[in-house]
């Protein structure tokens, strides 16, 4: 797509946003259909779950339309205020979904398959376990403080920079640099 296509399409999406704010049903609905496909796609991309995505997809509109009146063009696109308003909401999903599944009473013997033998699976999650802690503890410190508070801590990028006190730009830096340096440890 040409650079003036996409600002022809960012300044439709910015007009059916406008009205939305002043709660124009029909605009919500083309806004919908010209968006949603789009930011689907993304949310699979993030959640690796159509499903989840879909609920992460209702959810963000649900969101464009009670915040509508909040968009500003000076501060940005309207593709990336929706795109940051999905985001957001994959984000929570996550975390929700990561508290459930991290319930006490799941424990791995239980769900285990039929044709697994449990023994198998817990030896397998203790040589994960193993490795991702050999791998964390190769770490900078501030790299695996950033990520364990983000990725096991469920906190943004933003709490985590509240968190430890120092600017989100370096926490940022921080978690992308420690999550490639564990990827490459992990895959060695």
């Amino acid at each position: 797509m040409s650079a003036e296509a996409t600002r022809a399409a960012d300044s439709e999406v910015a007009r059916l946003i406008a009205a939305c704010a002043r709660q124009d049903r029909p605009a919500f609905q083309r806004l919908y259909e010209r968006t949603a496909p789009q930011l689907l796609a993304c949310l699979i991309r993030m959640l690796r779950s159509r499903a989840l995505a879909e609920d992460a997809l209702q959810e963000a509109f649900v969101q464009v339309w009670a915040r509508a009146d909040r968009y500003d063009s000076a501060r940005g696109s309207a593709w990336a205020w929706l795109v940051s308003i999905a985001r957001y909401r994959a984000i929570d999903l996550r975390r929700r979904e990561s508290r459930l599944a991290a319930e006490p009473h799941a424990d791995v013997e239980q769900i285990a398959g039929e044709d697994e033998p449990q023994d198998a699976l817990v030896a397998l999650g203790r040589r994960a376990t193993k490795a991702l802690t050999t791998c964390l503890e190769a770490l900078q410190p501030r790299q695996r403080q950033c990520i364990v508070l983000a990725y096991q801590g469920g906190l943004s990028h933003a709490e985590v920079a509240g968190e430890i006190g120092e600017p989100l730009g370096s926490v940022k830096s921080w978690i992308r640099r420690g999550l490639a340096a564990l990827r490459r440890c992990l895959e060695s």
